[in-house]
């Protein structure tokens, strides 16, 4: 138990930081979808799959952290220095177009959730709410931007109200924990695929890592002792991250099973359906705890996907880039241009006819697919002494990330043959 304690003591609290805002970012509007479609749909029957993730969702994001970390440089710019560049711009290249069509269904549930609550244009919302995340992300200090994401996870926990609320039978949701009743089809493994894509999602390790090589880029450790020390923080950053963003993808889950899947609403289609799950909590208020949820993590997570979509780009190029860069005083250029471009690109494409809810689960899908091979890119990344020295990765972290990536793979795999 002691070492339990040092590891999650008051020090190493103090200093969360990429890993609680990239679990947060997590369960951004397209989480909050595609966790509400797979209660709605199949019930505790789902629940299983958040719980399976999590080891496996930690260790991938601690994989990509430490990469960060160890080289100082992001992912794009460690697959640059070790891949061919055809394998540099295939994960780029999927990057980019996963992270703008995420931006357009994230922003289009933010503005549909404002729509709810006020009426109006949901396209004027789109616009406005576009314009608000990329002049904040433009032109708010980083460290100020950290503070006011880390604030922005609250709105989620509404959720786990909720299932304190109605009457649950909790044998019963263990039990589902445990071995749920699924047949093996398209149907379930599509959202299989969909849960998975929105919780292990490439955009995170992009992210993560980036954040790590900034959080150290001006006073790196350099002694051994200082090293593992650094590592141990980012094993509790993450670990705390990522049990947050699952604890609450199983209780958006567990609720919309409790409301919505037992009041016979099977298949959300649209955003009003998704928030009727938090009626017994809110009554009246149903919409604007709804739309205060979407929206918030929709500010949470758009611009940590044109962020990443940012850093990945401006490695490719070469191009200075980061978050601390003073667009005024004319740094950063490439690196805004390409996080101005992904988010404009996702206003543009908020003007489809396609329904915010789909849109948002057809995303996760999509991230769902792409993972696999970025994982397996990391994988081999965090095992080379050539790119982590001394510092590669344990065989435990090792087994874990493989695991995730061989377990993606094949629930890809078998969505496809049975399509």
């Amino acid at each position: 138990m002691k070492p339990i304690r040092k590891l999650f003591s008051r020090q190493n609290l103090r200093q969360l930081g990429p890993g609680l805002i990239t679990g947060a970012a997590d369960d951004d509007p397209s989480g909050i979808a595609t966790y509400s479609q797979a209660g709605a749909q199949f019930g505790f029957s789902m629940l299983w799959t958040v719980v399976f993730t999590l080891p496996l969702m930690v260790a991938i994001q601690i994989v990509s952290a430490r990469i960060g970390y160890v080289t100082r440089r992001g992912l794009a710019a460690n697959i640059k220095a070790s891949f061919p560049r055809w394998v540099l711009l295939t994960v780029v290249g999927m990057l980019l177009v996963a992270n703008t069509l995420n931006v357009a269904a994230d922003i289009a549930a933010m503005a549909e959730a404002l729509r709810l609550l006020l009426g109006g244009s949901a396209h004027v919302y789109a616009v406005t709410f576009g314009l608000l995340c990329l002049v904040l992300q433009v032109f708010l200090p980083y460290k100020t931007y950290v503070r006011w994401l880390k604030w922005l996870t609250l709105a989620l926990l509404s959720y786990v109200a909720v299932a304190f609320t109605v009457h649950l039978d909790w044998s019963q949701v263990f039990g589902e924990i445990l071995r749920p009743r699924l047949s093996v089809n398209h149907e379930v493994l599509l959202m299989v695929v969909a849960v998975f894509g929105t919780t292990i999602s490439p955009y995170l390790f992009f992210w993560q890592a980036a954040q790590e090589m900034e959080d150290t880029s001006d006073s790196a450790p350099h002694t051994p002792r200082q090293v593992r020390h650094h590592l141990r923080r980012i094993k509790v950053d993450t670990l705390v991250g990522m049990t947050f963003s699952n604890l609450i993808a199983f209780f958006i889950i567990l609720s919309t099973a409790a409301t919505l899947h037992a009041a016979g609403v099977t298949d959300i289609q649209t955003s009003a359906q998704a928030a009727q799950a938090l009626r017994p909590l809110a009554g009246e208020l149903t919409f604007f705890l709804f739309s205060l949820g979407i929206i918030g993590t929709g500010m949470l997570a758009v611009p940590v996907l044109a962020g990443s979509a940012g850093y990945a780009a401006a490695e490719v190029a070469d191009w200075p880039g980061s978050l601390s860069s003073r667009l005024d005083k004319g740094e950063g250029r490439g690196f805004y241009g390409v996080i101005a471009a992904a988010t404009v690109g996702g206003v543009i494409l908020c003007f489809t006819p396609m329904d915010p809810v789909k849109e948002l689960f057809w995303s996760a899908v999509l991230n769902g697919v792409i993972a696999v091979p970025i994982m397996a890119v990391m994988m081999l990344l965090a095992s080379r002494a050539q790119t982590m020295g001394a510092n590669v990765i344990g065989p435990r972290l090792r087994w874990l990330g493989w695991i995730a990536t061989a377990v993606m793979a094949l629930t890809v795999i078998a969505m496809f043959t049975t399509s």
